[in-house]
């Protein structure tokens, strides 16, 4: 609150609220005039200050062309990022609103078109210097960051009945799609578009939390957006590709990875919970994080992958 205080140059009520996250800490703190802002204090030593300036210069490039996102409020000192105790932290506005549990088609559709525009700004630079400098702070996907180097990450967690058939299978994984994927263009993207991340406001749908925001391609966000690899999810997928289709270029082949990119994000998903598993609430959250059964789960759900992508 001293931090809020300090940063708005406005009194706080006393009054704040948890709010759902394990990345970062992120809080809904009212004031005195009953007002309130959401503080987000960004986990130490996974984003330095021009990662986290990168990200609040693209969701600001995301506003300035009306595109609805949770931009961060400039504080006292003139930033959108504060510090207390060498913590990062940035405010945002408080927004009203629910995460959808599902999409209706012409929310699907809206979706679509938002995301397009959301693609428009991230590939307003498009030569490598530019990109280079991005992917430098903030990551790129392909198979080598998302793929080998998560992979690198849970390979001490594996059991030992287990490591080397995991580590083998998820190496065939990565040859089926590496160069495909390498091929395709790249861009900034959302990298964390998932219905969690999406409030349905009274004015419409608003993007939040760009803390994933990376290089990547376009099919990512839009695959996560819509993930059921079901019929009825290719069904809502197509819609969402042709309403995207309306404000920018989406090329069929495209889909072929999006089952590579959901393997990827299995790897990632257990890689994160291994790099902060240290962390208290990560052990009691995920308290079955090493069981045999789980990884067993895990190699199960990589061979089914491989064979979805070889009947693609």
């Amino acid at each position: 609150m001293d931090a809020v205080e300090d940063a708005t140059g406005k009194r706080c009520n006393g009054r704040f609220q948890i709010l759902n996250s394990y990345e970062n800490r992120v809080y809904l703190i009212e004031f005195e005039d009953d007002s309130a802002v959401v503080g987000k204090f960004y986990r130490p030593g996974r984003w330095d200050h021009e990662a986290l300036e990168q990200e609040h210069e693209f969701t600001a490039a995301l506003h300035d062309a009306e595109v609805p996102v949770a931009m961060p409020l400039s504080l006292a000192a003139g930033s959108t990022i504060g510090a207390v105790d060498d913590i990062n932290f940035a405010l945002f506005p408080r927004i009203r609103g629910a995460a959808p549990q599902e999409l209706s088609d012409t929310q699907v559709e809206v979706l679509g078109r938002l995301i397009a525009r959301v693609h428009n700004v991230g590939a307003v630079f498009s030569d490598e210097l530019a990109i280079g400098q991005v992917a430098k702070c903030r990551g790129r996907l392909d198979v080598d960051h998302y793929g080998r180097a998560n992979l690198e990450i849970i390979t001490p967690f594996l059991p030992d009945n287990l490591r080397e058939s995991f580590i083998v299978t998820a190496e065939a994984l990565f040859s089926r799609f590496e160069a495909p994927l390498a091929a395709l263009p790249v861009h900034r993207i959302h990298g964390d578009c998932h219905l969690g991340n999406l409030v349905l406001a009274h004015q419409g749908p608003c993007f939040l939390d760009f803390d994933d925001m990376l290089i990547g391609p376009a099919v990512q966000d839009l695959w996560m957006m819509v993930p059921s690899f079901d019929d009825e999810g290719a069904r809502q997928r197509r819609l969402l590709i042709d309403a995207y289709r309306q404000f920018r270029d989406f090329a069929d082949g495209w889909l072929a990875l999006v089952e590579p990119l959901r393997a990827l994000r299995f790897l990632r998903y257990a890689a994160w919970i291994a790099k902060r598993w240290e962390d208290p609430i990560f052990k009691r959250t995920f308290s079955f994080f090493g069981d045999n059964r789980y990884w067993e789960k895990e190699l199960i759900d990589l061979r089914e992958q491989i064979a979805r992508i070889d009947l693609a």
